[in-house]
């Protein structure tokens, strides 16, 4: 591509449809699903990302039997479509908000069992200060917001590293741990029981998170190191209002955090039982991509989450004896 007539030939053909195409090429792989995405037919898809091949002088995608791949060029231009996208999805959705007299928007992705005090301490002292600001939170389980986090949809994310790689994209500044303990609902069986073992839990029902989850994978580790095999019966929820409905609907056991389980406990709908697990989970904290500066409402928001995490810092220590307590008492 000769420069600068060949990027201005290309910078006048590009249109912002061509790259919402492309961002949908990339996540369905397939040109009748991504022409539906943005609301095509499937004949002009394929003249759109014939166009768009032509304008760049060189092949997106690949097509073989196991459909479409990206070529290298075109991983490399499929992420810019993204970013320039969502930037410019996040320009229109600041102006509007500004139009009708707001102050800007603010998304976070957000595992929803990590210490729920702390972000909702964080986001109501924001809309305090902030009552005009738009704040979504977004997401459930860590591989969900880090997902987000890597297309775009959220500015920033409370969550943890789900796999090896990724501090290569991420930067992660750890917050606070994420106390879990195992729960069922007040007249279970088990509910009044002094001791319990994990091997005598594996006969009850269980309501568990997906498998790519990092609770889950926790949870797999502990049994395994007990010599155990995965419950037979069991459900799988990535949500943790879901899993809390079932845990009161029947003789469920669920492995959950403490601090979303505290108020059903003092309620007396759900009861800790007596014996600890997921030590090894690793502490949850703010995640953001690499190379790209806050905007000021985000790093404001940041500064919120750092100063209510250290009430959950020091309390780390005795997080299941409490909940045990608390259990007892209601008893």
């Amino acid at each position: 591509m000769n420069h600068p007539t060949a990027v201005v030939a290309l910078v006048n053909r590009l249109r912002f449809k061509h790259l919402a195409l492309l961002v949908a090429l990339d996540d369905t792989r397939n040109v009748h699903q991504a022409a539906d995405a943005i609301n095509v037919a499937q004949p002009s898809g394929s003249r759109m990302l014939s166009d768009i091949e032509e304008a760049f002088g060189f092949r997106l995608f690949e097509r073989n039997a196991r459909g479409m791949q990206p070529t290298a060029l075109g991983v490399v231009t499929l992420a810019y479509a993204r970013r320039a996208l969502a930037d410019l999805t996040r320009f229109a959705e600041d102006l509007d908000v500004k139009r009708r007299g707001g102050h800007g928007q603010l998304t976070v992705g957000a595992i929803m069992g990590a210490a729920p005090d702390l972000l909702a301490q964080a986001v109501a002292t924001l809309k305090t200060e902030r009552p005009l600001l738009n704040v979504r939170i977004l997401g459930e389980t860590s591989d969900q917001v880090v997902q987000l986090l890597h297309r775009r949809e959220v500015d920033l994310a409370l969550g943890r590293l789900t796999t090896p790689l990724q501090h290569n994209d991420f930067g992660f500044e750890p917050l606070a741990r994420e106390p879990l303990v195992l729960v069922v609902r007040s007249p279970h069986p088990l509910a009044r029981r002094e001791r319990v073992t994990l091997a005598e839990l594996m006969n009850w029902p269980w309501v568990v998170q997906p498998i790519t989850s990092p609770a889950r994978e926790l949870f797999e580790g502990e049994l395994a190191r007990a010599g155990l095999a995965t419950p037979v019966n069991l459900t799988e929820s990535a949500s943790i209002f879901a899993t809390l409905q079932l845990l009161e609907s029947f003789d469920a056991v669920a492995m959950l955090p403490e601090s979303v389980v505290r108020d059903h406990v003092r309620g007396r709908l759900l009861t800790v039982l007596p014996i600890e697990i997921g030590k090894s989970l690793p502490g949850f904290g703010v995640l953001t991509r690499k190379g790209e500066p806050l905007a000021e409402p985000a790093e404001h928001f940041v500064g919120l989450l750092r100063r209510f995490s250290q009430p959950f810092k020091a309390d780390e220590v005795t997080v299941h004896d409490r909940a045990r307590a608390e259990t007892l008492a209601s008893h």
